[in-house]
């Protein structure tokens, strides 16, 4: 099957060279080639349509979930008949592993699994051993261990109408792939046997499948609705045959045998350990290993399984000592050879953010790992369960482009001359202007402006430090009271101040070295009226968003945001790349001459690049003094200005702002009243006793009988519990956290 675009547009402005250039790169099998485009330039158009042109299999690599679920809609809206599919770490919280020394404090690996994410990993992995068209939009978590993909591909059940099959070897075979045997609730990854029936919910898709058998045959099988059990139309069988394949509900699949010998050699790694231990006066160490890893291997014994088995990986993949461990990539050239295709695709967006990350998550693990295995909590070979190091990345990616408005030196010598540049953008829109303005009343002239575009319909974006400032910020907004005296104190400056209406000159800025922000740019006053009664005036609707926000959520706000749910989206460095958002007309950077990773060059240019999508579209820098990255990135960003606005003067196009549709949600959930709540912007009780764990989750305190829960289940609500009693006393509810507490106490 190949790949089809799907789309009502055509390439314009640099489109098409940059399409023809990157084209030809792959044909010809070019290792390394960029794409530098702008904002808003149509990056991801450009993209699909080389996907299209070279019909290969893709994967596109992000830096952050967001951005890989908003790209993973578009390429979901050009490919609609092609296998397009989402990896991302399924944690929606993870504490790894640790050891600190200096305290003696042990942290025991904590994690909680988002069902529905794990769903499309599954999907993502079996659509690359079973169609030629599939397009894996991933993070950075696409170069961690993963499991082998000829033991998962080996893995596999074919169910065929009029197949003879005892029953009990079925079933058997259901187990083998993982599968959990249910009576009554049935999820994804279960069987479920009624009478000479049998219903399969395969981990990877939506839809449940019902097989009937009489006397060992079977003699039909249908797609159901796993909710109401009624048919549905067939979408994953052959049609010619009535034949499905059903593959393992985990990625880690290994046989008995395999186990067997895997444990056999984790003894032995153990009894060399503990003598050099030994050898080195280790002796607290060496009781403390050998007690650890004979836990462990007991319960693989009698359950085959234990909390981090991931780190015995390396004997039960059958690898070497330093081998990598198998990753989404490894399935990539499974595809490859299975299909007989030249090669696949690499699309590193966001390159300048993505390769550092993909550089640094091997060494951040192994100095983890390396402490645990000093003090005795591992064995050596707990260093072979890790991420990719960078040129093992490289070594398995045949060939790559690398998009970014601002690439790194490293990607552009490393394209030499493929590098193709597309700085025009589809409706018109150029670079925003940008406005100096002193720190000094900062936060009045934001609400200011914030109102203003309030009024007519338009949205803000707010970039600060830190977490705690842009909650605090975040809270001080949406406090109607504070508002009200803040504007009041705006109206009597207004009387005696006059604003006049400047924007930020080129000539003068180069001119002079040493200026004073505060006389280059005042006030911005637009075509609204001035602010008269508080009682009359708007008030903002304001959100934040960091990293502490689920990974789902994200996408969610991002999409309020755009329907004016809110009117302002606080963050940090969550809203620099990607951020598809027209609405967007202001971006406000507080504190812009804090010299660092946040205010470098790149960054800057990134974060304007937010207000480019509007055809009013500006740029508030608040600072005190004129720092190297401030000012290469405002003549970077008035050079693709005056580019812009020549090209629209010579080609009679007049700028107007994007109008794109808002798309469907990455995975559908019905809002509760905690989500209501969220929207909000508050943490808070709910009905009394009854709270919010977590986006999707309500639990009522009074209704938790610890007597008819197990051991396992205790231990986790009391994890979760723990982390909201924290949060509540952070909030400075000890009401509730002394509520949560007892709660706690109960369980245990």
């Amino acid at each position: 099957m190949s790949f089809t675009l799907k789309t009502p547009f055509q390439p314009t402005g640099n489109q098409p060279q940059a399409i023809k250039k990157l084209t030809k790169g792959v044909e010809a099998g070019n290792k390394h080639q960029t794409l530098l485009g702008v904002t808003g330039s149509g990056k991801t158009f450009t993209m699909a349509n080389i996907i299209a042109n070279t019909q290969r299999p893709t994967l596109v690599v992000a830096h952050n979930k967001t951005l890989a679920a908003q790209l993973y809609q578009e390429f979901r809206d050009f490919f609609p008949a092609n296998a397009v599919s989402y990896f991302v770490s399924y944690y929606d919280y993870y504490q790894p592993e640790a050891y600190i020394p200096t305290t003696d404090t042990y942290i025991e690996k904590e994690a909680d699994i988002n069902d529905e994410i794990d769903k499309l990993r599954l999907a993502a992995t079996t659509n690359l051993l079973t169609r030629p068209d599939t397009i894996v939009v991933a993070s950075v978590s696409c170069i961690y261990n993963l499991g082998s993909p000829v033991e998962y591909g080996q893995y596999l059940l074919e169910l065929k109408e009029g197949e003879i099959i005892p029953r009990k070897s079925l079933l058997l075979q259901l187990t083998n792939l993982q599968y959990e045997h249910s009576t009554t609730d049935f999820r994804r990854g279960t069987y479920r046997p009624r009478g000479d029936t049998i219903q399969i919910w395969p981990a990877y898709q939506n839809t449940a499948l019902k097989v009937e058998t009489l006397e060992n045959k079977i003699t039909k099988i249908q797609e159901i609705d796993p909710i109401s059990g009624n048919v549905v139309i067939p979408t994953s069988q052959d049609p010619e045959t009535q034949r499905f394949i059903i593959y393992p509900a985990k990625h880690y699949m290994m046989n008995q045998e395999a186990q067997t010998a895997g444990m056999k050699e984790i003894e032995k790694e153990l009894e060399f350990r503990l003598k050099e231990m030994e050898k080195m006066g280790k002796t607290l160490e060496a009781y403390r290993l050998k007690q650890k890893v004979n836990y462990d291997l007991e319960m693989m014994r009698e359950f085959g399984f234990v909390n981090g088995i991931e780190n015995y990986s390396r004997y039960f993949d059958g690898r070497n000592p330093g081998q990598p461990p198998y990753t989404l990539l490894d399935y990539f050239a499974e595809s490859q050879k299975r299909f007989g295709l030249d090669s696949f695709l690499t699309i590193i967006d966001e390159s300048h953010m993505t390769l550092p990350q993909i550089r640094g998550m091997y060494h951040g693990d192994r100095s983890r790992k390396e402490t645990l295995i000093e003090y005795g909590f591992r064995l050596p070979s707990a260093l072979d369960n890790r991420p990719l190091q960078f040129h093992e990345f490289l070594e398995r990616t045949p060939q790559n482009i690398y998009v970014s408005a601002t690439p790194d030196e490293w990607e552009q010598q490393q394209s030499g001359q493929h590098i193709a540049e597309q700085l025009i953008r589809p409706n018109g829109l150029v670079d925003p202007l940008i406005e100096l303005r002193p720190i000094q009343d900062q936060i009045e002239e934001l609400v200011i402006e914030v109102i203003r575009r309030k009024s007519v319909g338009q949205r803000v974006l707010v970039t600060t430090l830190t977490k705690k400032m842009a909650e605090a910020l975040t809270e001080y907004l949406n406090t109607p009271e504070k508002i009200d005296k803040l504007i009041a104190s705006f109206q009597q400056k207004q009387t005696v101040e006059k604003y006049p209406e400047t924007t930020y000159q080129r000539d003068e800025y180069i001119n002079t070295q040493n200026m004073e922000i505060g006389k280059i740019n005042t006030a911005f006053f637009s075509r609204i009226e001035p602010l008269k009664n508080t009682k009359q005036i708007p008030k903002p609707k304001v959100a934040y968003l960091h990293s502490d926000i689920e990974t789902l959520d994200r996408s969610d706000i991002l999409d309020d945001l755009r329907k004016g749910e809110y009117d302002v989206l606080v963050g940090i460095n969550l809203l620099r790349e990607g951020l598809d958002l027209p609405e967007v007309s202001l971006v406000a950077i507080l504190d812009a001459d804090k010299e660092g990773f946040l205010r470098s060059t790149t960054s800057l240019i990134q974060t304007m690049g937010r207000a480019a999508r509007h055809e009013d579209g500006r740029v508030i820098l608040f600072a005190d003094n004129l720092t190297k990255s401030m000012k290469q990135a405002i003549e970077e960003t008035q050079r693709r200005r005056e580019y812009q606005v020549d090209y629209n003067a010579k080609h009679g196009i007049t700028p107007q702002t994007i109008q794109k549709p808002i798309r469907e949600k990455l995975l559908l959930r019905e809002e509760t009243h905690a989500d209501k709540q969220h929207k909000k912007g508050r943490l808070e009780t709910l009905k009394g006793t009854t709270i919010r764990l977590s986006k999707k989750e309500v639990i009522n305190l009074e209704s938790i009988d610890p007597e008819a829960m197990t051991p396992a289940e205790k231990n986790k609500l009391a994890r979760k519990l723990n982390r909201r009693m924290k949060q509540a006393a952070n909030d400075l509810d000890y009401e509730l956290a002394a509520l949560l507490r007892d709660t706690i106490h109960k369980l245990m």
